[in-house]
């Protein structure tokens, strides 16, 4: 009887594990460019944003990337949506020029030339 416990509890952990990473990815990926030379790459969770993030040189960690950490942690818990953890991380990304120019285009119809008068 007690390996039927045992196999319904794993049984229960899984299924928590997968509602626990369908609720944490994101509903659109945040595109991380490092230039031309580099591919795209393309983030779609918390736990992917918070790996991106735990490589982070130590040298370059700021308040905005204290703060993206701090967000993806509360993800993780419970304590906050995916979607505000992505939106700290975007606001990373884009600090840190890393985030993709689709990415960054304005709503509304303004053109690219906006974009690169903000990032400068």
């Amino acid at each position: 009887m007690a390996s039927r416990k045992f196999k319904g509890s794993i049984k229960h952990i899984a299924i928590d594990r997968e509602e626990t990473m369908d609720r944490l990815q994101f509903f659109t990926p945040v595109r991380i460019s490092r230039g031309q030379e580099s591919p795209v790459e393309e983030i779609y969770s918390v736990a992917e944003a918070m790996g991106f993030l735990r490589k982070w040189p130590t040298g370059r960690r700021g308040p905005v990337y204290q703060c993206a950490v701090n967000c993806c942690s509360a993800a993780l818990a419970g304590r906050m949506s995916a979607e505000e953890a992505r939106k700290a991380f975007a606001g990373f990304a884009r600090i840190t020029r890393l985030l993709d120019e689709d990415m960054a285009l304005p709503i509304g119809g303004e053109n690219i030339d906006s974009v690169h008068a903000l990032r400068r």
